[in-house]
């Protein structure tokens, strides 16, 4: 069982869930109005539909949910702190709520949960993906996790996922990985296995290939082979080459 890390024992890597103090996020609400009237990012929410996500908001940490690590992004350079983040379900507009938290306010962080912890959560149309999907990762010793709507629905119990739900996973390369030795033969193959999967699965898999430090790339642009990747960081997105990319995994 995988058990949370107290913040001077983990970094703040890319789709890190960080659970924060309640009073850290009542004061958040109360010096930032919009925020707790769900106005954040979007107006197009009225009625019972805007009411509930304010309810849903105003609870969030109190019910033991986690906000995701977020790049910061434009407005954070007038809210120094911990950019983080949570997504609204679809029934609440799908919105999704950007916030920065002092450090100070962060009680515990962990990696997005494991995909076999998710198999009753997810469709029952889907198991037999997430089957197939974790007998490839453990036979090529790849950490598999999920993030987005599944995740999100087992995390909350919120409901997330819909007939048009992709599946979104984060294949975690191990520390050490070599990225001029047989850890590319081995990737490679991992990455075929996973595209043949997908042709025969119900939904779309995306996702990305994640090195140590929290970096990622589009699964499908590795699987691909093509000649430059998108690396997204904690800070930026660059264009790198594949094996450059791999080769910060160590």
């Amino acid at each position: 069982m995988h058990s949370p890390a107290r913040p001077a024992e983990a970094a703040l890597v890319r789709h890190g869930l960080v659970r924060v103090a309640p009073e850290a996020w009542r004061v958040l609400l109360a010096a930032e109005p919009a925020l707790a009237a769900g106005a954040v990012d979007a107006a197009d929410i009225v009625d019972a539909a805007d009411a509930a996500a304010r309810s849903v908001l105003r609870d969030w940490v109190v019910r033991g949910w986690p906000l995701m690590v977020r790049r910061p992004g434009p407005c954070d350079a007038a809210r120094p702190g911990v950019p983080l983040g949570l997504p609204l379900p679809p029934s609440l507009g799908k919105r999704r709520i950007g916030v920065s938290l002092a450090a100070e306010a962060i009680v515990s962080i962990e990696r997005p949960p494991a995909l076999d912890s998710l198999r009753e959560v997810a469709p029952p149309a889907w198991r037999a993906t997430l089957d197939a999907l974790d007998a490839i990762t453990r036979r090529h010793r790849i950490v598999c996790r999920a993030f987005g709507s599944l995740a999100w629905q087992g995390l909350t119990g919120l409901p997330y996922l819909s007939a048009n739900s992709d599946l979104d996973l984060l294949f975690e390369l191990p520390p050490g990985f070599d990225a001029a030795g047989d850890g590319m033969a081995m990737l490679a193959a991992m990455l075929d296995d996973v595209a043949a999967c997908e042709a025969d699965a119900p939904m779309r898999i995306d996702g990305e290939v994640i090195r140590v430090d929290g970096a990622g790339a589009n699964w499908r642009e590795l699987q691909a082979g093509q000649d430059a990747v998108m690396v997204k960081t904690a800070t930026d997105v660059r264009l790198l080459a594949p094996r450059d990319f791999l080769a910060g995994a160590a």
